[in-house]
């Protein structure tokens, strides 16, 4: 099993934890993603409906797909009305042709790009748009970096950060990307939430137990140590997410 695969699958066994210290998304993202009152909209690789709970309401209907149960259990208790069902990007179940929006938050890089953008293409309606949106460090909040740092270290072969921001235009073939956005917002929230958020990432809940404790020691020297956030109990957290917007193009 490669790496990347074998992050990617500890999220299987995670769910109120992720769903609770996870950030959310700024509304600005939201508007970018789906400016407009749609059909249907997909949000693949779902998770704990972080994303779905802000764009359900822009959708006569919404479908949440993700493989692990446990992430779909917490969004199916918090969001009733919405189609949640167990599947990956790469084989979605739902019909051709069934949305006008596929929404992906803080999982494309897991995904097998190719099988999941024909996947992705099988299941939009003609003029359909595909939205990618990320979470990560501002590249101006230092210490924010350096406990990234700590939970992804480089290099690391065969291995895509969880907290990257980034996104190959040319990489999404049959779509041509059509806008950009990058929103700067300020996030406060507990140390102790802060670090346990850092739990619910990749590196940290594939680790064994020596080498949780070490990165969560590392994080905490960093906070103890940065002037922005030594000595106190609640953290100002500069974020950047990144919002890629694509269209789809004519088969």
């Amino acid at each position: 099993m490669s790496e990347t695969r074998r992050l990617a699958r500890s999220f299987e066994q995670t769910g109120a934890a992720y769903d609770r210290y996870r950030p959310s998304f700024p509304p600005a993202a939201v508007d970018v993603l789906v400016p407009d009152h749609v059909r249907a909209i997909l949000d693949l690789g779902a998770g704990t409906g972080k994303l779905t709970e802000l764009v359900h309401n822009r959708a006569d209907h919404v479908f949440a797909v993700d493989p692990s149960a446990q992430m779909l259990a917490v969004l199916r208790d918090k969001l009733p009305a919405v189609d949640a069902r167990d599947g990956t990007a790469e084989s979605i179940p739902l019909p051709d042709a069934s949305v006008d929006t596929v929404v992906v938050a803080q999982a494309f890089h897991w995904f097998d790009r190719d099988a999941a953008v024909t996947e992705i293409r099988r299941v939009l309606r003609r003029d359909g748009t595909l939205g990618l949106v990320w979470n990560g460090s501002h590249p101006d909040c230092a210490w924010d970096l350096a406990c990234a740092a700590v939970a992804h270290p480089r290099p690391v072969e065969d291995e895509t950060a969880e907290h990257e921001t980034t996104q190959d235009e040319d990489d999404v073939p049959g779509f041509r990307l059509r806008r950009v956005e990058r929103i700067e917002w300020i996030e406060r929230l507990a140390r102790a939430d802060y670090i346990r958020r850092w739990h619910t990432v990749s590196t940290f809940l594939a680790a064994d137990e020596p080498t949780h404790a070490r990165m969560t020691g590392e994080i905490n020297a960093i906070l103890d140590e940065h002037p922005a956030t030594a000595g106190r109990m609640t953290l100002d957290l500069r974020q950047r997410t990144v919002v890629y917007v694509y269209d789809a193009l004519p088969v």
